[in-house]
């Protein structure tokens, strides 16, 4: 006893307090009292930040589901899904509360116009990182985006409006008219979205116009169902639509007055059968699992944006729905599939405009 007194004795008072901690808990323990291999330090928290609701919104689903998949796969991982609502003037005071904790390790979006609410956030908050896809933003120590091209899906998408709306399908008019309504105007929409929809249906048929209205917000499904209502007297037949939950009153309108929808970035051919008669696909849940495993393995290069379509296996289409090929017909799948795999090859020349 006396010489393991001495040993005490001889150290120093901090050494004396992590040996005997050591002793308690059998493990490596810092002089303050932190361990230097405890659960916070290996554990990642990540807040999925929905700018508006899940329900109605297929990128903010892909992306929650995503997210979801990765933590139940990787047992450090935890997630929290927040829906901020559509008040867009409340997103960065209520994003700034929620990292104000220092609970989470990254802030995972998906908006266009988040970037710019993150940096205002980052400036409070030097340390949060942030990553949005659907977004482009470069210059920010603290952010990373990715951008989907969404013009090539829009170009696509197009091009099968324009086929359809020059056919003799039951629902086809002898109009050259096709119809696009979205919740609100933003660049990416204007500049990619919209443009890519009418210049794809042009390669079909360049005599073809473009209606385009806009309702005010993405939950107003009367109000976008009184759009349709109108468009169709216009002579529209075909129409697109970023619209969120908005969207439902289109799709009603067009099954009740006869009209056909084609879908950006998820499959909704069962939400009216021979309506719904085309569905691209946006990979976002498979995108946000890649990125939440770069995240965590410290891969992520903030301050840079990336750009994915089809090429990179992003983008798609899906072809093989039976209410797709069961409602449209061969010679119109077979034009189409054509032009898909020149668009994937690279082969259907087209200049991205700037946003």
């Amino acid at each position: 006893m006396k010489k393991i007194k001495s040993i005490f004795t001889a150290l120093p008072p901090a050494a004396v307090l992590a040996l005997a901690l050591l002793c308690v808990f059998g493990e490596p323990v810092s002089a303050g009292g932190k361990r230097e291999t405890g659960e916070r330090s290996s554990s990642f928290s990540v807040l999925v930040y929905i700018t508006g609701m899940l329900a109605g919104s297929p990128p903010y689903e892909l992306m929650a589901a995503g997210a979801e998949n990765f933590a139940a796969s990787h047992s450090n991982v935890s997630v929290k899904i927040y829906e901020a609502g559509f008040n867009q003037a409340e997103w960065e005071e209520q994003l700034s509360s929620l990292v104000a904790s220092g609970e989470f390790d990254l802030v995972l979006g998906s908006n266009p116009s988040l970037p710019e609410i993150c940096a205002g956030v980052g400036k409070r908050f030097p340390d949060q990182k942030f990553i949005i896809t659907d977004a482009s933003y470069t210059g920010n120590d603290s952010i990373c985006t990715y951008m989907y091209n969404q013009y090539e899906q829009s170009l696509y998408l197009g091009y099968l409006a324009g086929l359809i709306t020059t056919s003799p399908m039951a629902k086809a008019n002898p109009e050259k008219k096709i119809g696009f309504i979205a919740a609100q105007q933003y660049p990416l929409l204007d500049k990619h979205i919209v443009p890519g929809f009418l210049d794809g249906a042009r390669m079909a048929d360049p005599g073809i116009s473009l209606d385009f209205r806009v309702v005010g917000n993405w939950y107003d499904a009367n109000k976008a169902a009184d759009l349709a209502s109108s468009m169709i007297a216009g002579g529209v037949d075909v129409f697109a639509a970023i619209a969120g939950g908005a969207a439902q009153g289109l799709i009603k309108t067009a099954a009740e007055q006869g009209a056909y929808v084609v879908f950006h970035n998820t499959n909704e051919y069962s939400a009216a059968p021979g309506v719904i008669a085309g569905c691209g696909i946006m990979e976002q849940k498979k995108l946000v699992e890649e990125i939440l495993l770069d995240a965590l393995e410290g891969k992520i290069r903030y301050g840079t944006s990336r750009t994915v379509g089809v090429k990179e296996g992003y983008l798609g289409f899906i072809a093989d729905d039976p209410l797709y090929t069961s409602h449209v017909p061969q010679d119109i799948r077979n034009k189409f599939d054509s032009f898909f795999a020149d668009v994937k090859a690279g082969k259907i020349p087209y200049s991205l405009p700037p946003l």
